[in-house]
């Protein structure tokens, strides 16, 4: 086996691992969570399955491909495709609900992402793809659907990653307590993180751009957990001890910014 291809699928394995471990751990929290954040709670735990169902086959196909075994390789391509084309799904329902509060009004919107990642693989899969080209450090495929990468970059990329700037950018407009601040923008900028170089993965034909986007993802990975429960020693250096792990609630402590309470929905 390579040492490259190796390398790649440790890191594939190794995001499988966190996403998978990082959503238990939400769903373990579940029961300190009230009914009103329980919603966005879980959408964050489709979220992380969903990165950790995408890596689990490229782990596979990465130890396919350094065996010579192309038809493994390129059925685990194939597999990847579906969790890696829903993935915008839970993360705009995240976004939507965050903001308005509304769970059918978000759910309804979401729902319309779905049919844009069923859109993509009906292009994808009726059009195939070109491959694979095995170099020392991954295995590569070309989409061959110019409609199914741009139904992708569009309606699965372009819009979700807007609704996190926007938010990101209403949440440092707002008036809010640090800890507040804190658990909403660290994990938003985490999750954009995993989300841009998910797609840099899928996408790109060179093979050192393909491992250090799957590097990034697993920094990414790791961030996101420190956002959520960040250790004793960075709660001390940003001045938020008190944090919590319910990140959808209002806060009601005394280390506001300014004096009036934020009204972002949360």
């Amino acid at each position: 086996m390579s040492a490259g291809i190796l390398l790649n699928a440790t890191i594939c394995f190794a995001i499988t691992i966190s996403s998978f471990a990082f959503a238990w751990v939400l769903a373990r929290d579940d029961s300190g969570h009230n009914d009103k954040s329980k919603p966005a709670l879980w959408s964050l735990i489709v979220l992380w399955v969903l990165v950790g169902l995408t890596y689990l086959p490229t782990t596979v196909r990465m130890i396919a491909a350094s065996s010579g075994n192309q038809q493994l390789d390129l059925l685990m391509y194939y597999i990847a495709a579906v969790p890696f084309s829903f993935v915008s799904v839970p993360l705009v329902f995240f976004i939507l609900y965050v903001i308005i509060g509304d769970q059918r009004i978000s759910g309804y919107i979401s729902a319309l992402f779905v049919l844009f990642g069923a859109a993509y693989l009906t292009f994808f899969y009726s059009s195939g793809v070109i491959g694979p080209t095995i170099t020392p450090l991954t295995s590569l495929f070309t989409i061959n659907s110019d409609i199914a990468i741009n139904i992708y970059l569009i309606g699965l990329f372009v819009i979700p990653t807007a609704m996190i700037i926007g938010l990101l950018f209403l949440i440092f407009l707002q008036r809010m307590p640090k800890r507040l601040r804190y658990r909403t923008a660290l994990p938003l900028v985490a999750i954009s993180f995993v989300f841009d170089f998910m797609l840099t993965d899928m996408i790109t034909l060179d093979d050192t751009m393909q491992l250090a986007a799957r590097i990034f993802v697993l920094i990414g990975t790791v961030q996101a957990f420190l956002a959520y429960f960040p250790p004793m020693n960075l709660q001390e250096k940003l001045g938020i001890q008190k944090y919590e792990s319910n990140l959808y609630e209002k806060d009601d402590g005394t280390d506001f910014d300014d004096d009036e309470e934020a009204d972002i929905n949360v």
